[in-house]
């Protein structure tokens, strides 16, 4: 029964949190570079906590390289995925980290 209430509470958690991270997307209609900046500070963000995913480096890099080649409005999709994942991986991080939520 313990374990269960535990669990309710931990999926209310992230659902807050998570309506409060992805209500207004920091990337979302930025231009590419600045798209690229914001996914760079929320990598930050989540690295800070060890919540850096593998894979949300790759995909700023990628971005990079679509500026590069002139294609901005695939760049700055790409950094709004990395943001978003940097943004998961800090709530995951910080949400794993509290003593009281263990199951």
């Amino acid at each position: 029964m313990q374990k269960t209430i535990k669990t309710l509470l931990v999926t209310a958690m992230l659902t807050l949190t998570s309506a409060a991270y992805f209500g207004p997307v920091h990337a979302a209609g930025m231009n590419a570079e600045k798209a690229i900046a914001a996914a760079k500070d929320a990598v930050k963000q989540a690295d800070s906590v060890g919540g850096q995913w593998r894979d949300t480096g790759k995909m700023i890099k990628k971005a990079e390289a679509l500026l590069a080649e002139g294609k901005t409005e695939e760049a700055a999709k790409m950094a709004e995925e990395a943001e978003a994942q940097a943004m998961l991986g800090y709530m995951q991080a910080t949400s794993q980290k509290s003593e009281d939520l263990h199951i």
